[in-house]
């Protein structure tokens, strides 16, 4: 019988060869890392886009917020200006009326007076007395304004016209035995100066702006 022939091993186990590591082709890794440059570049893109709306938001809302505050106060002070200008416009209009009918009572003396007489002479029929005070520089000239009236209106009462050193040049005051007439200037004067502050506060001005105005 044939011996069995023994198999050796002619490879020595602690010195295994080494594998070479495998080769990435070239064009594959160029590709790789322009698709990773790409993805790089569009996700910063996406991120940059992203910043930069949010930011545009929030200055937009930044300037909107400071545009409506500043419209608030733009607004007010308009409102506070118009205000003004009405209140001087109507103050400049009240006194050049007052300036204007204090020189007109000057030139004219009698004129309003004469006014008051007209008005009430037509309806005294059966009056026993007419009464008219006025300033004594005027006394003369409203007694012969008086007296021509009494014989246009048909007045056949008695006429008394005395100068009284309390009635203001240009004031009078008629009196009968149940009414009388009288023109103040003063007693005018405050009556204008109630309808331009009620003529102002329907236009929202109270007294303390007209004051400070």
């Amino acid at each position: 019988m044939a011996s069995l022939a023994r198999f050796t091993f002619d490879l020595d186990l602690g010195q295994r060869p080494t594998a070479p590591p495998p080769v990435m082709p070239e064009d594959l890794v160029a590709q790789l890392v322009r698709q990773a440059r790409e993805d790089g570049y569009a996700q910063g893109l996406r991120d940059g886009e992203g910043n930069a709306t949010t930011m545009a938001a929030q200055t937009i809302a930044s300037a909107a917020a400071a545009l409506a505050t500043s419209i608030v106060s733009m607004t007010a002070a308009l409102d506070d200006a118009r205000k003004a200008n009405r209140v001087e416009a109507v103050n400049l209009a009240a006194a050049v009326g007052r300036k204007l009918a204090a020189h007109l009572v000057a030139r004219y003396p009698v004129a309003e007076i004469e006014a008051l007489i007209a008005e009430c002479m037509a309806s005294l029929d059966g009056v026993p007395h007419l009464v008219i005070r006025c300033h004594p520089d005027i006394a003369d000239a409203v007694r012969d304004v008086a007296t021509d009236h009494m014989t246009t209106s048909g007045f056949s009462g008695r006429l008394i016209v005395m100068g009284d050193p309390d009635q203001r040049l240009g004031d009078g005051r008629l009196e009968w035995v149940d009414g009388g007439l009288v023109r103040d200037i003063n007693t005018i004067s405050r009556e204008i100066d109630q309808r331009i502050s009620a003529y102002l506060a329907t236009r929202g001005i109270g007294p303390q702006e007209e004051k400070e105005a």
